[in-house]
């Protein structure tokens, strides 16, 4: 018996990506560098964060990745150095993905380009005769690219990332396998998704949706702890960010149950977050410390994620005014909030 065709270990050399249904027939560098360990780790780190805890979308950074991958191989199947990127442009993630972005200073992208200059996939990379700092511009948007194109427009990264996130939340209606042939790539130098008047309206739902789960308890109270727990462990022990940056989940919930200052909470967050509240700063829920002898903490979220696409090679503001509205409307999203135990 053959190795199945969703396989992520390279062995049978493809894969079928299950969301799109695109049959990815990997280059040689794609395979070995699915080889190596920082590759493999993205296995286990959540693409949702904290927010796996407390939602249905619980699949892994490297799924999310191989996605983008068939998404690029799908609209530029030749295009060595471009495929490359797409495999390589999470390597960074941290633990818990955007769930520890910024914490001790560290960031994803920053991370990820020193990834690029050190073995072993520099060492993959130079045996392919792909330079690292091609594929470090590349992911920059120097030059422009369906990974990294003109800010505010839909690339192929948030493509996935919104498609498969509906997916697992149940909120999209379409097969992305449909929704795949009406898709199409324009804009500068063909970085941006263009579409028609229909599917862009989908599309935009997804937007809007994940913008809103984002700014939800369901992403709100984990998030807001788990960011607690690891900046207590930094400060509480001789870790150092950069050993935090490297850690799987897993790793990391270990790295918590160890410690015994963050190990109660830890295990609260895994095991009782239905006890967590949350209220918008400013409200009257909120006070000081959450409701009268609750003791609470003050949370605020870094970004929130928005990006268009086009319609039918226009702009979105131009050719779909009340789509354009419709993501406008999520700055007006709280992104401060105020939570606390029950």
């Amino acid at each position: 018996m053959g190795p199945v065709p969703t396989s992520v270990a390279a062995v049978s050399r493809h894969f079928t990506d299950p969301l799109w249904g695109i049959t990815v027939h990997l280059t040689p560098v794609e395979a070995d560098l699915l080889h190596t360990a920082p590759l493999r780790r993205l296995h286990f780190v959540a693409h949702g964060g904290a927010s796996a805890l407390t939602t249905l979308q619980s699949y892994s950074r490297l799924e999310h990745t191989l996605g983008v991958l068939a998404l690029t191989a799908h609209f530029h199947p030749g295009d060595e150095l471009l495929r490359t990127a797409a495999l390589l442009h999470d390597i960074g993630h941290l633990p818990l993905s955007h769930t520890l972005e910024g914490t001790a200073g560290l960031d994803h992208h920053s991370i990820g380009a020193a990834l690029l200059r050190t073995d072993p996939v520099r060492a993959v990379l130079g045996r392919h005769g792909i330079a690292p700092e091609a594929v470090t511009a590349l992911l920059d948007g120097t030059p422009p690219s369906p990974l990294a194109g003109d800010s505010g427009l839909l690339n192929l990264d948030h493509l996935d990332s919104y498609v498969r996130s509906g997916r697992s939340a149940g909120r999209l209606a379409v097969d992305p396998a449909h929704l795949l042939g009406r898709l199409g790539l324009a804009g500068t130098a063909d970085t941006a998704v263009t579409t028609d008047r229909e599917t862009a309206g989908t599309l935009v739902g997804l937007v809007r949706a994940e913008a809103q789960l984002h700014t939800s308890w369901d992403n709100v109270a984990p998030t807001s702890v788990a960011r607690r727990l690891a900046r207590q462990l930094l400060d509480g022990t001789g870790l150092e960010p950069a050993r935090l940056a490297r850690m799987t989940d897993n790793e990391l919930w270990s790295a918590l149950d160890a410690h015994p200052p963050t190990r109660p909470e830890s295990a609260m967050l895994r095991g009782e977050p239905h006890r967590l509240r949350v209220a918008v700063a400013g409200t009257a829920e909120s006070g000081p410390s959450g409701p009268p002898g609750a003791s609470g903490w003050d949370f605020a979220l870094r970004k929130i994620y928005s990006s268009a696409p086009l319609v039918d090679g226009r702009r979105l503001e131009d050719a779909a005014p009340g789509l354009a509205a419709g993501l406008r409307a999520l700055d007006l999203l709280p992104t401060t909030f105020r939570v606390w135990w029950a």
